[in-house]
């Protein structure tokens, strides 16, 4: 399996002149990630997609050494489709902004997955999200609860040519390595709580 961090969005809800994934929680947020993915040794290769809309979070994760691909910046579907035109395996996809990631969870996260679905998303329900103070922008309903998404998926793109309709498969985990994504300052104050 192909790791892909998704680090090319503008980040224009943190409303800071810094890109959002080099704010730092000890270390830049991304390089959490990208350790996190490293360490849960689940993946041939990790990936990052990056794109004109973060130049610096592009170079810092070049100076680590990491593959890039550089996408058009013109949103985080069109990016992940452009990205995964470049993979004939399943891939881990995961935003670049998840701050608390670890191996433990990836390895979870991988466990769980049956490898039959062409996309599968992880989940937290809304009622955890509540319990931890994340306010969530997009809810689906998975076994008759609200939930919301993490960015992480694993997907199989031969399975998604074009990024066409495909039938989204779920694990749902409430844990807090997966519940804050940074997108606004209170998320990234919400960090500093965790």
């Amino acid at each position: 399996m192909i790791g892909l961090v998704m680090c090319g969005g503008r980040g224009t809800r943190m409303a800071t002149a810094q890109e959002k994934l080099l704010l730092k929680y000890k270390k830049p947020v991304i390089e959490h990630v990208i350790s996190a993915l490293k360490d849960s040794g689940c993946f041939s290769k990790i990936v990052c997609a990056t794109s004109p809309n973060a130049p610096k979070t592009s170079e810092f994760v070049r100076e680590l050494g990491m593959p890039v691909i550089e996408t058009g910046g013109n949103g985080y579907v069109e990016d992940l489709a452009e990205a995964l035109k470049s993979f004939d395996e399943h891939v881990f996809v995961v935003s670049g902004d998840l701050a608390l990631l670890d191996h433990e969870i990836i390895k979870k996260i991988a466990a769980q997955y049956g490898g039959k679905n062409p996309w599968t998303s992880v989940l937290v329900s809304k009622k955890f999200l509540d319990m931890v103070g994340v306010t969530p922008e997009y809810l689906v309903t998975h076994n008759g609860q609200e939930c919301a998404f993490t960015g992480i998926s694993i997907v199989n793109p031969k399975d998604v040519s074009d990024m066409k309709q495909v039938k989204e498969s779920y694990i749902l985990i409430d844990d807090k390595r997966l519940a804050i994504n940074l997108n606004t300052k209170r998320d990234y104050d919400l960090l500093g709580a965790a």
